[in-house]
């Protein structure tokens, strides 16, 4: 992650730590948008993520957390946020594709 947006990421958050090394937590995609989580934010139910386009430059947005679970009882909850376009995380082996920032 750019270091004036880990400063940017300590101001809006409570969060002690970081993340320095922010990979796409999206199911594997070659277009659109990458979305990687930088921390949890201040508010309950939502996280600070870095998105960035290909070469673009990168920016901090503040997402609620997506509310689906996996179907039965014990369903595991989706760990990305609300309305992403691709699968739920537990939908898949989410494999990391190499679109670091």
């Amino acid at each position: 992650m750019p270091l004036d947006l880990a400063r940017e990421a300590r101001e809006k958050s409570a969060a002690t730590s970081i993340e320095r090394a922010v990979r796409c937590q999206l199911s594997a995609h070659d277009e659109g948008q990458r979305f990687g989580l930088a921390t949890d934010a201040n508010a309950y139910g939502t996280a600070l993520w870095l998105r960035w386009n290909g070469t673009d430059e990168a920016e901090l947005v503040v997402l609620p957390d997506c509310p689906v679970a996996a179907p039965g009882p014990d369903g595991e909850g989706c760990c990305l946020f609300a309305d992403h376009a691709l699968r739920h995380t537990w939908e898949d082996d989410l494999e990391e594709v190499s679109c670091t920032i």
